[in-house]
């Protein structure tokens, strides 16, 4: 029984102590005056009266009422009732007025002050229970009968109220007499009476309506928040106007946190005065009224619910774990069917007729149902997790928390790691955990529904309906007799309330006759018999062990019996001492052990081998078995959830050695370097499992001992399970009170030595595993940290516990000196902290703690030295025998740099090496790496034994190693850390390397070094194409006197002539270095004009060639000339070297010697095509405007056109505007400025005049005049093509819309008009003078960067006129310039056009060469990851786009694209962009590329290449960072950016290029391989001073030392077809167009194969040596039975062309071999294929029908079939192969042809066969002469020669016959006869009679039969 109340108070505004403003409570009585013995009074209650503070005030308040919670020392909850009202009384500030006692604070108000104020009182009942609503009755009562003025004497109701005795709670089962004790009718003796009804289980909160109250205040999700907030211990601050809310929610949150119970700072109702208490560091849960809102804005770690709000705030700094998915979403779904039933129902079309919510206080008990039921499913299994380690006297019990978490897989969850850290679990642990005690509603969910809520947990109806359950009991457990429940109590009367009387102060009590009243209460109870409510206290049940779940991953299939079978197999095979066997299912094992259910398998196979605890192996079995639990705990986490570590503990201190001598080595020694050794809490873990074993036997036995006679009954009864502790205990805990004292001890001293010994056992123990074999070495507690007691969570301390917990302090700094002694100190200390906690806990006496601590340092001292035995002995093992180091093949000339030294090759984030994406795992693999002058190259054997034979080849070119970073690494089975690299290479190789042990870290630092001195030698003569072959020396300079003397000095000459010229600006012979670019364009610009002429006295034009040159440089001219490029500009007729006498005057373009000194610029060739009319002075001025003085020069022709491609830098940026200048401002006098942008001007219109179709359009002011006679063939196609131009300017200009990849086609309305827009009088000149004809075209929108009509005229847009020029119908012309030029966007800022020039320039954005570099960087990141990831944001795809790689192609390609439109259409173009060698060289070769069908050959791109790529100065050896110098400017690979281009267009037009992709890929590979000398260095200027430009026409000494790549490529061509493309059918004159959409680009496969077998494939001596060696070693093979033809090919190890060649190569070699067999002298194989090229197409002609499959192989007669079927094999639309051939004659272009995709998409126009005029063609079968099949042939109808031919096929040039129509008598319609084709309708065929014979035609159907006929019948009529 319980005092209803223990204190009745009345507290009074104390008007004494008043402080400006702020008023104080005073108690003003109280009863009982003395303290309770059980409960003392609380303090600071009149602080809590008024929470806001006590003040005065002007009006009347109603009377309040709230409950507020106090929390006394010892964690005792006291409610306290206060009901206050207010009462008036005269105001003190008018009374000090009066008295004149006005303190300074009260000066200021001079407001008016009312007469009367009222001052709140308040009663307050203080009691331990919490019944609300009785206290506010009773206060209530109180009140009344003060107002109202009842007889009832005051005393007497508060006498009453304070003796009033209630029970704290009823029985279990409301029978009748416990209706008595749960239902008490009380009376204050004022005409009242309430009945009060107790829980019937006083462990279960009583909520009344406040959980429901608190969802609806903030919402479903809100609430879940702070539950999940105050259980992972965060701080909560509720805020509300109302006093009860606050008190309410706070019960609320409580409540549905059952059954843990909250265990930190709660207070309901904060008052203003105590705000302090919120910036406590403590968790918390208080309530605020909002009226201090504002004080709680800076509270930056608190969580605030507003409750009148709804809302909760979470500060940026707090993290709340939220439940783990899926109970979270359930438990939402479950709320949301309670509160708001309808939800589920809104969208039925017939909704239930009533779905209202229940009842407030049933919803408020469904609620917690649902917390009842998360809490069932959180914690369900929690007993099978808890250690029992003491029985007697008092259960002591610890939860084990890493297996609760292992079971349910969520090691990694947030929420429950920090629930079962926390305060509130712990409380629950010590509560719930004992076996023997009272149990309530939750004991019995989590024992016996547990099956039933696994199995509803999905469906939601189910769970509802087991949540009703709950509420119901909970709902009774709160209201026993809900119909008894009544209270009769007096409410004052309304008009009391407001009336006058209830002036009369609240009286005081006669303190006497309340006492009185006590006392005799007090008395009375004494004399009472006690009231005994029994506690039914039984034994908890467990409820079933949580069985295992999936693991999160779902990872069910590691866990499938075939790999525990394997680990089965391979333990036995091990014992059996099947060595091999074991061997090679070991890999396996080792991958399956990465499962839990694996490793749990080998811990209970071992097991079985243990005998009476030990078990000793040989050597090999004890390396294997090591193995094995190395690898099993190296997964194991620190917490060992999975108890993998808990189950090896024995097991390793049962395997051994024998090492002679009588040392044995234990399996612990090997396996220590792991985390779970050094971690406190599993040793904890380990310990108390096993006391708990130890109890459980020790009670075991004695019963055993009394039970031996009721033995049998037991067996039939029990069910044969084993007892488990807890049960035991639970017996034992019953039977405890019932055992007399000695009994009792001797089980309490039992217990307690158990304990004890089970701590010696771990204290040696943990010695094993923390002692490393070599003491000297402290190598566990240095890398893993022996972890602090305290420490939970994962940061361990890195350094060993020094000093940092120990009892002394014995080292000064937290590390320790390596010395045996340190390492035993800190273990001894680990121990000592360990056996100082667990012995605590459980109750081990201080002489046995003392005992222990004596005993460790002794046992760790002996296991020292045990093991000093061990670790000396195995030193004399026999090195475990490590796979033989194979040496690599080195080319002829390539040495090596350093030995190989031993290292593990580990696999990166490239898949398939390791084996994930199918075949074996061919990584890790150990071997060697060799440092070369030419390669790194790894060589060695996989690891995994299944590929133990194959031989992995790793290397790349030292000269393209881009990073090198240092890594450390551990091997899945060695248990060391060991130091790497990992080197990245710009040939898309990754290498990740191991230095083995037995490399010494120091030679580790030499190969960094050597590397690093290859990697970028001094000078560009110490790389290997310069150095290679000679021997030994790193990097020579040449010293040796040279054969071929003239060249030598040729080039000496040359570099003096230059030096002279230019100034003594770097001289030098010695060391060379070349100067800085930026040098190289200033100086040049500062020389004065004089000294240029100067040197150039003699008009050279005039002069022969000779004439002008000294013999020295003649000799050189004569080499100048035989380059490439000369070959290449008389192939395109622009101009020839010969005397100027016989040059005919008439050709525009002359070859200029200006700069055969290299002179005028640095970085261009000796020779360049300049116009005829420029003279050499020109073009020294001009050259200053552009950066670097490279000024436009031509560099190709289009043969049909006449147009020309130039090149050049951008302009300076000085030279801009003044080359936009008007010529025609008037100046003072002509400037220097004015006079080179004139000549450049000049130059520009020389330009243009040298096309003829400006000399004829010139000529003729007509505007048909304007399409001159070179253009007549392409007219009709340039009407076409003009829209395409000018949508393909708009988008390489930038414009916002895209245009389609087709365009469609029609030739009206396709001259858009062009309106000029320039003023009125200059049109007026333009109609008089021809140039100004095509001034008026040129508007006067000014070109510059942000003008958005540039290009308008080709965009075919209309441009408004700004000045209100007249559009007249004359200024509507073509719309075309002479001359583009595709400038940089930036620099053309600011530049003005002027009306009469007659080109345009198109702005164009070009990207930086940092872009290119990023791009790049990332784009080998992409390909070929450094480690294998899984986030969604490195997948491949996602890392190729964010690399832009792709992008910056399509850019180059658009650009390209368009110049050769722009070039097709007949204007110029010149390409000027940055400084004229990266970008500007990409478009241009490109250009050429795609226009000239001769750059796709062998010759023609190799001339493409040395040309424009070498000639015109790319900076290789800059840009591929090959120098020291150039280290830090980095690898940009603009060349290899280029050659992804040219894959591209060789991906789309596979027939037009005589080269494979092999070729592409050779070349992108050594153009930084530096393995030849072709691609180094960074223009031909610093080439000859060399003597590196012209020695490979001299020096052929050592013909193995290629020096040029192209001679290797043509030596290499002529033995193999790997360069050669066997699809190379090219059409004459054909233009590529290729598409440039990202969609249309693919990756180069380039950048993602590998060959393992072999390395790279692109050093083809390695290649042929290794086959010869395969070849050996298959002979030898041979000798066997017989032999499988078949051959596992591997991704990523084999070299496909080799394994699996294509069709044609294989035919070639088999021939090669087998004319070798007959030992005839093979012939070539290209003589081979051109012989049966040839002879397929004569068969092909003589055969009478074509046959298909004869013709598909060979591509040179495949032209109809590269149509793609465009005709042949699609034609769906009627008589289509008609149409579409008369749509191709129509227009030279291809056209997309009536919805079909056009045929242009793989190649373009067709060009017809013949060039007479085809009226009508198309296919027909014809009927041979008598007893002759029907044969397809290709018919033309031709009007013009009045004849129908065929032909034997469309691409046919030979005529197979002809019909001359005058011979034709008439077509009739005909029959089909014998033979006819199939399947073909009667009415297609038709008959031809002429005067001779009658021939029988059949078309494919009846239309097309009718056009044939009505098409001769045509002609007929016509003739």
């Amino acid at each position: 029984m319980a005092r209803l109340a223990d204190y009745y108070l009345v507290v009074t505004y104390d008007l004494d102590k008043r402080a400006e403003g702020e008023g104080q409570g005073r108690i003003l009585q109280r009863f009982p005056e003395k303290d309770w013995e059980d409960s003392p009074f609380p303090q600071g209650v009149e602080l809590f009266c008024q929470p806001s503070g006590w003040q005065l005030v002007p009006e009347r308040q109603p009377a309040s009422f709230f409950v507020a919670v106090l929390t006394d020392i010892n964690s005792d909850r006291h409610y306290c009732a206060c009901f206050t009202f207010w009462e008036g009384l005269d105001n003190p500030q008018l009374k000090k007025a009066e008295a004149g006692e006005v303190d300074e604070a009260d000066d200021e108000l001079t407001v008016v002050q009312p007469a009367q104020v009222f001052a709140p009182k308040s009663l307050v009942l203080v009691s331990r229970l919490d019944h609300t609503e009785v206290f506010r009755n009773c206060l209530g009562l109180i009140y009344t009968v003060h107002v109202d003025g009842l007889t009832v004497p005051m005393e007497t109701v508060v006498g009453n109220l304070l003796t009033c005795v209630i029970p704290i709670a009823g029985g279990s089962q409301p029978g009748q007499q416990e209706k008595a004790a749960s239902l008490r009718t009380i009376t204050l003796g004022a005409g009242d009476r309430q009945v009060i009804q107790t829980p019937i289980d006083d462990a279960l909160p009583v909520s009344g309506s406040t959980v429901a109250q608190l969802f609806r205040q903030l919402g479903i999700v809100n609430v879940l928040c702070l539950f999940c907030a105050a259980l992972t211990e965060h701080k909560i601050l509720f805020l509300s106007s109302s006093y009860q809310r606050l008190t309410d929610a706070c019960r609320g949150l409580l409540a549905i946190m059952f059954p843990l119970k909250y265990s930190f700072t709660y207070v309901p109702i904060l008052p203003g005065k105590l705000l302090e208490v919120l910036s406590t560091p403590t968790p918390f849960i208080i309530g605020v009224n909002s009226f201090f809102r504002s004080e709680t804005q800076e509270l930056l770690d608190v969580i605030i619910a507003d409750l009148d709000g709804g809302t909760v705030t979470i500060p940026e700094c707090v993290h709340i774990s939220l439940l783990p998915e899926p109970l979270l979403q359930q438990t939402q779904t479950l709320l949301s069917m309670v509160l708001d039933p309808e939800l589920e129902v809104a969208d039925h079309a017939f909704p239930p007729l009533s779905t209202q919510p229940s009842a407030l206080k049933i919803q408020d008990k469904e609620i917690r149902g649902v917390f009842l039921w998360l809490f069932a499913r959180l914690f369900q299994g929690y007993r099978w997790c808890l250690h029992i380690i003491r029985i007697h006297p008092e259960p002591v019990i610890r939860f084990h928390k890493a297996a609760f978490l292992g079971q349910r897989s969520l090691t990694e969850d947030d929420f429950l790691m920090k629930v079962l850290d926390g305060m509130a679990f712990a409380g629950f642990v010590s509560e719930r955990g004992p076996p023997y005690r009272a149990t309530d509603l939750f004991d019995d969910l989590v024992a016996n529904h547990v099956e039933r809520i696994r199995q509803e947990e999905t469906c939601p109806h189910k769970v509802m309906n087991h949540v009703k359950e709950l509420a119901e009991q909970l709902f009774k457990n709160e209201n026993p007799y809900p119909v008894v429940a009544m209270h009769k109590v007096q409410r004052p009367s309304e008009n009391s309330q407001n009336s006058a009387q209830s002036q009369t102060p609240f009286p005081m009590l006669d303190e006497v006759t309340v006492e009185l009243f006590i006392d005799h209460a007090a008395a009375k109870l004494k004399t009472a018999p006690p009231v005994v409510k029994a506690e039914l206290k039984s034994m908890v049940p467990s409820g079933p062990p949580l069985g295992d779940t999936v693991d999160r991953n779902g990872n069910v299939m590691a866990n499938s019996a075939r790999r525990l079978e394997v680990v089965r197999n391979c333990i036995t095979y091990i014992f059996e001492n099947k060595m091999l066997e074991a061997k090679k299912l070991m890999p396996a094992v080792l991958r399956a052990l990465k499962g839990r259910a694996a490793r749990v398998c080998l811990t209970q196979e071992l097991n079985q081998h243990v005998l009476q605890n030990r078990a000793v192996l040989d050597d090999q079995q004890f390396d294997y078995i090591v193995r094995m639990m190395n690898c099993t705990l190296q997964d194991c986490s620190h917490i060992d959830e999975h108890g993998i570590a808990a189950a090896l503990l024995p097991l390793v201190t049962a395997f051994c050695r024998k090492m002679g001598a009588g040392i044995t080595q234990f399996a612990y020694s090997c396996v220590q370097d792991h985390m779970v050794w050094a971690t406190m809490q599993f040793w904890e873990a380990m310990f108390y499992s096993d006391v708990q074993n130890h109890i459980r036997a020790l009670y075991l036995e004695t019963e055993e001992g009394e039970q031996q006679n009721n033995h049998e009954e037991q067996d039939a009864l029990g069910d044969g399970r084993e007892i488990s502790a807890l049960e035991l205990a639970s017996e034992q805990s019953r039977l405890w009170p019932t055992l007399s004292k000695e009994m009792q001890t001797e089980r309490v001293q039992k217990e307690e030595s158990t304990v004890f010994s089970q701590a010696i056992h771990y204290a040696n123990r943990m010695s094993y595993l923390l002692l490393p074999l070599d003491t000297s070495k402290n190598r566990l507690l240095r890398s893993t940290g022996l972890v602090d007691v305290e420490s939970v969570s994962n940061s361990y301390v890195t350094n060993s516990i020094a000093g940092s917990m120990a009892e002394s302090y014995d080292t000064e700094s937290g590390f320790e000196d390596a010395e045996s002694s340190d390492v035993a100190n800190s273990v001894v200390r680990f121990i000592n902290r360990f056996v100082d906690k667990v012995c605590n806990e459980s109750g081990v006496t201080n002489e046995h703690l003392k005992a222990l601590h004596t005993m460790i340092p002794d046992i760790v001292q002996m296991h020292i030295e045990t093991l000093d035995a061990v670790h000396r002995e195995s030193k004399r093992l026999p090195p475990i025998q490590k796979p033989k180091l194979l040496r690599p093949t080195l080319l002829p000339g390539e040495e090596l740099v350093m030995d190989g030294m031993r290292v593990h090759l580990i696999p990166d984030g490239r898949e398939e090496a390791m084996g994930l994406m199918g075949g074996p795992p061919l990584l890790p693999a150990e071997g060697a790496i060799f440092l070369t002058t030419y390669r790194l190259i790894f060589k060695g054997t996989p690891n995994d034994p299944l590929v133990g034979e194959q031989v992995v080849t790793r290397s790349f070119p030292i000269a393209s190693l881009t990073k090198e970073k240092r890594i450390s690494v551990s091997l899945p089975m060695d248990q060391f850390i060991q130091e790497g690299l990992q080197l990245r290479s710009c040939t898309f190789q990754l290498m990740k390397i191991a230095f083995d042990e037995e490399v010494a870290s120091d030679l580790a630092e030499v190969f960094r070094k050597h590397m690093h001195k290859l990697r970028y030698p001094p000078h560009v003569q110490g790389t290997f194409a310069f150095t290679v072959g000679q021997s030994g020396k790193m990097v020579v300079e040449h010293k040796t006197k040279d054969k071929n003397q003239s060249l030598k000095t040729l080039s000496k000459n040359l570099v003096k002539s230059a030096k002279r010229t230019i100034g003594r600006q770097y001289v030098t012979r010695k060391k060379y270095s070349p100067p800085t670019w930026e040098n190289r364009s200033s100086f040049q610009s500062e020389l004065d004009e004089d000294e240029i002429s100067v040197s150039e006295e003699v008009d050279q034009s005039s002069l022969t060639l000779s004439s002008t040159m000294r013999s020295s440089d003649r000799q050189t001219m004569s080499n100048v000339v035989e380059r490439a490029c000369c070959r290449d500009y008389q192939r395109l007729g622009l101009g020839t070297l010969s005397n100027s006498l016989t040059r005919s005057k008439n050709e525009p373009f002359r070859i200029s010697t200006v700069n055969r000194m290299y002179t005028v610029c640095r970085s261009y060739p000796g020779l360049l095509i300049v116009p005829q009319s420029i003279p050499d002075t020109t073009i020294q001025r001009i050259c200053r405007c552009y950066r670097q003085n490279r000024f436009p020069v031509v560099c190709w022709r289009n043969p049909r056109t006449k147009g020309v491609l130039l090149r050049s830098a951008g302009l300076h940026a000085k030279g801009v505007v003044g080359f936009f200048k008007s010529p025609n401002t008037p100046a003072s006098g002509p400037s220097q400025a004015d006079s080179i942008s004139l000549e450049q001007e000049k130059y520009l219109q020389a330009i243009i005049s040298s096309m003829p179709s400006y000399s004829e359009s010139s000529g003729r002011n007509t505007l048909s005049g304007f399409t001159s006679t070179h253009m007549s063939t392409s007219d009709s196609s340039d009407k076409l093509r003009q829209p395409k131009i000018g949508a393909l300017m708009k988008q390489v200009m930038g414009a916002k819309e895209e245009a389609p990849a087709t365009f469609s086609r029609g030739a009206h309305g396709q001259r858009a008009k062009v309106i000029s827009l320039s003023q009125p009088k200059v049109s007026g000149k333009a109609r008089n003078t021809p140039r100004g004809k095509w001034g008026s075209i040129r508007g006067s929108g000014r070109l510059s960067a942000y003008n958005p009509d540039v290009g308008t005229r080709l965009a075919g847009k209309e441009s408004p006129q700004p000045n209100g020029g007249p559009s007249e119908a004359f200024f509507l012309r073509q719309q075309k310039a002479y001359l583009y030029i595709i400038g940089d966007k930036a620099q053309l800022k600011g530049g003005k056009q002027d009306s009469f020039q007659q080109w345009e320039v198109v702005p164009i954005e070009v990207c930086d060469v940092r872009q290119v570099k990023n791009s790049f960087k990332k784009l080998m990141k992409a390909c070929v990851p450094s480690s294998s990831t899984s986030e969604p944001n490195m997948r491949f795809l996602r890392c190729l786009e964010e690399s832009e790689w792709m992008a910056l192609l399509h850019r180059v390609l658009q650009v390209s694209v368009l110049v050769v439109e722009l070039l097709d259409s007949g204007s110029s173009v010149m390409v000027s962009l940055e400084d004229g060698w990266d970008v500007t060289t990409q478009v241009v070769s490109l250009v050429q590329l795609l226009s000239d069908p001769y750059y796709r050959t062998f010759d023609g791109f190799r001339l493409l290449v040395e040309k424009e790529w070498l000639s015109f100065g790319h900076r290789f050896s800059h840009r591929g960072a090959q120098t020291l110098g150039s280290q830090n400017s980095g690898f940009t690979p603009v060349f290899l950016q280029f050659l992804d281009c040219v894959h591209q267009i060789h991906l789309q037009f596979p027939m037009e290029f005589e080269f494979s992709q092999y070729y592409l890929k050779f070349l992108a590979y050594h153009y930084v391989s530096n393995r030849f000398r072709t691609f180094l260095l960074d223009s031909d200027y610093e080439r000859i001073e060399l003597g590196v430009l012209y020695e490979e026409k001299g020096e052929r000494k050592s013909p193995q030392v290629c020096k040029s790549v192209w001679d290797y490529i043509d030596r290499l061509n002529k033995k193999t077809p790997v360069f050669y493309n066997y699809m190379f059918s090219p059409e004459d004159e054909e233009v590529l167009r290729p598409y440039t959409f990202n969609s249309n680009l693919k990756v180069w496969d380039f950048y993602m194969e590998e060959t393992l077998s072999e390395g790279p494939s692109y050093d083809w001596e390695l290649r042929g040596w290794q086959e010869r060696v395969a070849e050996e070693t298959l002979d030898k093979a041979d000798s066997g039975g017989p032999k499988s033809q078949r051959r596992i090919v591997w991704p990523c190890y084999d070299s496909l062309s080799k394994v699996v060649p294509d069709a044609i190569t294989k035919l070639l070699q088999d021939l090669q071999s087998l004319e070798a067999e007959l030992g005839q002298t093979s012939e070539k194989w290209k003589d081979t294929w051109d012989k049966m090229k040839a002879a397929q197409r004569t068969e092909c002609k003589l055969e009478s029908k074509p046959s298909f499959s004869s013709s598909l192989l060979m591509a040179s007669n495949l032209s109809h079939q590269r149509r793609s079927q465009g005709v042949y094999l699609q034609e769906s639309g009627v008589g289509s192969s008609i149409n579409l051939a008369m749509d191709h004659e129509a227009s030279a272009t291809s056209t997309p042809v009536a919805g079909r995709p056009s045929t242009s998409t793989l190649y373009s126009q067709f060009q017809s066969t013949e060039s007479e005029n085809r009226s009508f063609e198309g296919i027909l079968y014809k009927k041979g002469a008598l007893l002759k099949p029907w044969k397809p042939r290709w018919f033309v109808l031709d009007k013009t020669k009045h004849q129908l031919r065929y032909y034997e096929s469309r691409q046919d040039k030979e005529c197979k016959g002809v019909i001359e129509l005058a011979e034709v008598e008439s077509v009739i319609p005909g029959t089909p006869t014998m033979g006819a084709p199939k399947n073909i309708e009667e009415k297609a065929f038709f008959d031809l009679k002429t005067t001779k014979r009658v021939y029988n035609f059949c078309a494919k159907d009846s239309m097309s039969a009718q056009q044939w006929m009505d098409s001769v019948q045509s002609c007929l009529s016509d003739a």
